[in-house]
């Protein structure tokens, strides 16, 4: 599949979108904040707490781009031969003299720990003046990812649509980001809600790159219109729709593109982040100084910090985007490259990273996806631009497949293993189509063959670039697709006879798979996930930013 990035802070959102006339004096439309604080180059910043466009229903590619400072459309394809891809453009073009993550609006800025305030704007004041403050209703309709808008036509935000929104731009493109566990609970429900992150640049210049771990702290919930709601939410007490939204973020420098980031989830007191870098080397940090940091102003993080515990070279200069983190047994890593080679690294009792004998060999392209079974301690899933999904294990010294499955005509770009229904594996493809198989069904194929899938989906119609399931209910599915959009599904759910396929009463969506729970525009999606201490919550990395949020849907 392609692979591209250009960063800018512009989200949008929905699932069916409702692009609406320009009605920008009308309140709704002039909710939207966009502020976006001038801060050092080397930050991530403008956490912008905003209504997006979202409706719920009854690509960023993976692979790094370049692009000059100050031209974030003279991007790299670091794409496989005889693939393109094209970003779409942004939809309101930037004043001259405004910097590209600056506002008519006066910026405030903390400099001090890297802390950003998103401040939230209260309802602007009716000009009396102006007639187009009435909303024109008639106006709204029913959007689609596959449909350009209309000359005099916007992406409009539901609030309704969603219980948090909130998205933030960046300074450089993040390929890849990962969710840190935190100290703060489970199932937690409440809001202001506080999300870590850990994430690496893609900058137009190699020495500008970094990790930066991330606290964004004080995202609330998504305030409704006034006309929406005749009743305060009596359940509310814990929130405050006015509160700034916070970004902190701590660097690590590093020289070159993280093309993948991946943090282990297992107990202990380091906090592991691996990461497969443009180079072809994996590197491995204990980020535990950086979040301790976040959590405990004032606490210092030693320069030693900053440096990998293990910098490893077994891909031999070939670059790759697989790597997973053994969820059952601590710092077990796997990496898989372009040419189509894996590796298998576990860390000594010494705490030194060791790679595991020879590589991992059988795909006949790159790897594209890792996922390590969550029932078995030495068995591991990989997706291959072969078309193939290969079923291994590490204890097999002959280092070949156990099970291989031909399960798409094109790229297998992305796969996630179900940590609760464990026979069930999700899988994604450059030709849109995403599908769910049964493992069990994979004994009969163990040397290559084609097996029918237990649900199968064409409502993407470009490359899915993300897919997770939720690790707090083992029906739901998010993914991205470089359509620009991340949808959330229901395997559960079953098509209405009643009204017909689709589920919607013929209300323009009709042919909507009754699964399809919601859509959220965000342009140029990357990597998707959920985040499992807050249910419900999913955060998404694409062109123009990150987007964290909870639907009404799930």
């Amino acid at each position: 599949m392609s692979r591209s990035a250009d960063l800018r802070p512009d989200n949008a959102t929905t699932l069916l979108d409702r692009p609406r006339k320009k009605y920008f004096g009308s309140r709704r439309s002039e909710r939207i904040q966009s502020i976006h604080p001038a801060i050092p180059s080397s930050s991530i910043h403008s956490l912008l707490p905003t209504s997006s466009y979202g409706h719920p229903l009854p690509a960023m590619a993976k692979r790094p781009s370049e692009f000059s400072e100050g031209d974030l459309s003279n991007l790299k394809n670091g794409e496989r031969a005889g693939s393109t891809a094209k970003l779409g453009e942004a939809t309101t073009p930037v004043k001259d003299g405004m910097g590209e993550f600056e506002d008519p609006y006066e910026d405030e800025m903390e400099s001090d720990g890297e802390v950003v305030e998103a401040e939230t704007e209260s309802e602007m004041e009716e000009d009396d003046d102006d007639e187009a403050m009435d909303v024109d209703t008639e106006a709204y309709r029913i959007s689609r990812p596959q449909e350009p808008l209309g000359k005099d036509e916007v992406l409009e935000p539901d609030p309704t649509a969603f219980h948090m929104l909130h998205n933030m731009g960046t300074k450089w493109p993040c390929l890849s980001f990962d969710i840190v566990p935190d100290n703060l609970g489970d199932n937690r429900q409440t809001y202001p809600a506080t999300v870590y992150l850990v994430t690496g640049t893609q900058a137009s210049r190699p020495k500008d790159n970094e990790i930066t771990v991330m606290k964004l702290s004080g995202l609330s919930r998504m305030k409704q219109d006034p006309e929406d709601s005749d009743d305060e939410d009596s359940d509310s007490d814990d929130d405050d729709n006015d509160d700034d939204a916070i970004l902190e973020s701590r660097h690590i420098p590093v020289s070159t593109t993280t093309n993948r980031i991946r943090t282990s989830h297992q107990n202990s007191s380091d906090r592991l982040a691996a990461t497969m870098l443009e180079t072809g080397h994996v590197n491995i940090y204990n980020i535990a100084p950086h979040f301790t940091s976040l959590e405990s102003p004032g606490h210092a993080i030693p320069p030693s910090a900053n440096q990998p515990l293990a910098s490893l070279n077994m891909h031999r200069g070939v670059e790759g985007y697989a790597i997973d983190w053994s969820p059952l047994t601590a710092g077990r890593l796997l990496t898989g490259d372009n040419a189509g080679k894996i590796f298998h690294t576990t860390r000594t009792d010494g705490g030194k990273f060791v790679p595991d004998g020879g590589a991992f060999t059988g795909h006949t392209s790159s790897i594209e996806e890792l996922q390590w079974s969550p029932a078995e301690r030495t068995v591991f899933a990989s997706a291959s631009a072969d078309g193939t999904v290969k079923i291994w294990d590490v204890r097999q010294k002959n280092r070949r497949h156990v099970l291989s499955v031909d399960v798409s005509s094109s790229d297998v770009n992305v796969a996630s293993w179900n940590a609760t229904t464990q026979h069930l594996l999700a899988t994604g493809a450059d030709d849109g189509v995403w599908a769910v198989w049964d493992l069990r069904t994979f004994s009969s194929s163990s040397t290559g063959g084609s097996i029918t899938p237990v649900a199968s989906f064409t409502w993407h119609q470009q490359p899915i670039t993300s897919i997770e399931w939720n690790p707090n209910d083992d029906t739901v599915v998010a993914m991205g697709s470089a359509d620009g959009t991340v949808t959330l599904w229901n395997l559960a759910v079953e098509e209405d006879a009643d009204e017909g396929s689709g589920g919607n009463g013929g209300k323009g969506v009709g042919d909507a798979p009754d699964q399809l729970m919601f859509e959220h525009y965000c342009e140029g999606v990357k990597e998707v996930h959920w985040m499992r201490q807050m249910p419900g919550v999913v955060v998404a990395t694409g062109e123009k930013g990150f987007s964290v949020f909870k639907t009404i849907s799930v």
